[in-house]
């Protein structure tokens, strides 16, 4: 509405893991034609965790340097969106606030919706900003995407976090109202809690996706929100980048357009570089496809991009947001791409031992070995409490 304070996102950083595993030491192993993963899902590599590095470190390291930018000052809440949860009763969160010392007047808490998570936190983060547009909300969306061995996901894992700081008259992008929404009972995919590896079933997982798509823009045009061809780019959620594609190809056609490739490559390409290096991180993904765009396109100044974040089971959201002028002077892409640059590449059986590793549930005193060089790391499991330290 007219003379409403602009909300949206004020800054984003983006964290990944120590180490990398190509898709052709993938396709080496189990005999895989290699075009099946860079063509036919549009993957080249997936981000490994080191042994001491988890949700807490790379979400605590994506929020950083939001922190020494800003300070904390103005910040009162920290949302953590996670479906790789650390723990059953306490927030990943709460570690994140420690980590980076921020002040203990703060509301932390962390939420849950499979891949949808960060979204719900970010709508969250704008209400509170409206209700109090001197305050600052710290969002972390931060994920390990983990199949097991051998399984038709394994080409998809990833990991990443993204931190954004949401506020009134942002630098990047300012969230725009109406929201299309879309909830189905659904079960595409899922993870107990017995068991560290998520099951899918691959095409009902499609087939719910390409549903929440056309149910959020039947809400969101009958909600009064823009025509399609006001649209500069779409960021989708990427459970495999070329799933981007077919979101927006059932877009077009349940809008009635041509889905001429060329220009659907021109309206996603941009999004899709980080994921494609990245592999899918879960909750981080749809702003990780905002961050290639904003890193790699040519000026967006106050053109409108559509973002359709969609979590499994099922729960989407299609929204638009316009990128603010100025916003190119805010813009972390030499530390974005750093951050997948210094990945150290793992061979397969590496990568598997690294995949296979679980802390013994007795309680004792389990040391991790000291492997990541980002800034944080899981130091230990003591007494069945996480120890972290900043490096």
């Amino acid at each position: 509405m007219a003379g409403e304070t602009a909300v949206g996102i004020h800054d984003l950083s983006f964290a990944t893991t120590e180490f990398v595993l190509p898709h052709t030491a993938l396709a080496d192993h189990n005999g895989t034609d290699i075009g099946k993963y860079h063509l036919g899902i549009g993957q080249r590599s997936m981000s490994v965790p080191a042994a001491d590095e988890d949700i807490v470190t790379m979400g605590a390291a994506a929020a950083a340097p939001i922190v020494a930018r800003h300070g904390f000052d103005r910040i009162r809440t920290v949302v953590l969106a996670t479906e790789s949860s650390v723990d059953q009763a306490k927030s990943a969160g709460v570690y994140v606030h420690s980590l980076l010392g921020l002040p203990s007047a703060t509301r932390v808490v962390e939420l849950k919706q499979a891949c949808y998570g960060a979204t719900a936190a970010l709508q969250f983060a704008i209400g509170l900003v409206h209700r109090d547009p001197a305050q600052q909300v710290l969002v972390v969306a931060s994920d390990i995407s983990k199949y097991e061995l051998d399984s038709p996901g394994e080409a998809t894992q990833g990991a990443a976090a993204v931190a954004m700081l949401v506020g009134s008259d942002p630098a990047l992008l300012r969230v725009e109202e109406p929201s299309g929404l879309f909830t189905a009972d659904v079960m595409d995919f899922w993870r107990p809690n017995y068991r560290d590896a998520a099951l899918v079933d691959g095409q009902e997982s499609i087939t719910a996706y390409l549903q929440a798509v056309e149910g959020t823009w039947k809400d969101y045009t009958e909600r009064g929100g823009r025509a399609l061809d006001a649209f500069s780019a779409f960021c989708y959620h990427q459970p495999f980048t070329k799933m981007a594609y077919k979101a927006h190809r059932a877009l077009l056609n349940s809008c009635g357009y041509d889905t001429d490739e060329a220009q659907v490559a021109r309206t996603i390409g941009r999004t899709t570089a980080y994921n494609a290096v990245l592999g899918n991180s879960y909750t981080a993904s749809v702003y990780l496809g905002l961050a290639s765009l904003l890193d790699g396109a040519d000026d967006l100044a106050g053109q409108c991009v559509g973002l359709l974040s969609y979590g499994s089971g099922s729960v989407a959201e299609f929204f638009a947001g316009t990128v603010v002028p100025g916003y190119r002077d805010h813009l972390r892409t030499a530390e974005h791409r750093e951050a997948i640059d210094r990945r150290k590449p793992v061979g397969y059986a590496r990568y598997r031992e690294l995949h296979e590793r679980s802390f013994p549930t007795d309680g004792g005193d389990h040391p991790t070995p000291s492997e990541t060089t980002g800034p944080f790391r899981l130091a230990a499991l003591r007494g069945h409490k996480r120890v972290y330290e900043v490096r």
